[in-house]
């Protein structure tokens, strides 16, 4: 029998991304920042090219900081290029998670690493036809926030602390969530420590 797969009937929060320090310990650097992070509340899976992180949006976007924190906090230029998930009918693995309260475990942690970092990312609410007025809500949002730096093709900029950005990334997801879409994706592309000038190649 066919599944019927249909936008919007699950409640799970996903985050797909990988993280590429720019040093000869990258492996150490991922590693290390992926033992450091408390992923109890999530459903997490690493393999050779990406690690997944399934759960409460609340916990996914907790646990996607930390780790980016703990990869970037030695210094070393460090990259990280994720797509978050709401709504997407294939999500079931992480439906254990769902029950968790809402108490952040890596919230203490991370709160002591201190870091700039730059942002371009993008939102796509899907299945509606005003999806563009949803896009632009959360721009409006991101500059009341003070994190929204420019728009660029085919995304937004964001600069700042990266306790402020992840805020306005998470809060703008979650706005979108609110929405009459009903499957939400956002791409985000973060940067810490570039030795490039703000806007070069």
């Amino acid at each position: 029998m066919q599944e019927n797969f249909l936008c919007g009937t699950s409640e799970i929060t996903g985050c797909r991304f990988s993280i590429y320090p720019m040093t000869d310990r990258f492996v150490d650097v991922i590693l290390s920042a992926l033992k450091e992070v408390d992923t109890s509340k999530v459903w997490m899976e690493t393999d050779d090219v990406s690690t997944c992180v399934r759960g409460r949006s609340i916990h996914v976007f907790d646990v996607v900081k930390a780790i980016y924190l703990e990869a970037a906090k030695h210094g070393d230029h460090v990259v990280f290029n994720g797509t978050f998930s709401n709504g997407c009918p294939g999500d079931t693995a992480g439906d254990a998670y769902l029950a968790e309260n809402e108490e952040k475990a890596n919230e203490k942690k991370s709160a002591g690493i201190s870091q700039e970092v730059a942002v371009q990312f993008a939102l796509y609410p899907m299945g509606i036809p005003g999806y563009m007025n949803v896009i632009m809500n959360q721009v409006e949002l991101a500059k009341a926030q003070g994190t929204f730096t420019e728009g660029v093709h085919y995304a937004s900029r964001l600069d700042g602390n990266a306790h402020d950005v992840f805020k306005t990334l998470e809060d703008a997801f979650e706005s979108c969530k609110k929405s009459d879409s009903t499957h939400i994706v956002m791409t985000v592309n973060m940067s810490a420590n570039s030795p490039s000038k703000k806007g070069a190649v």
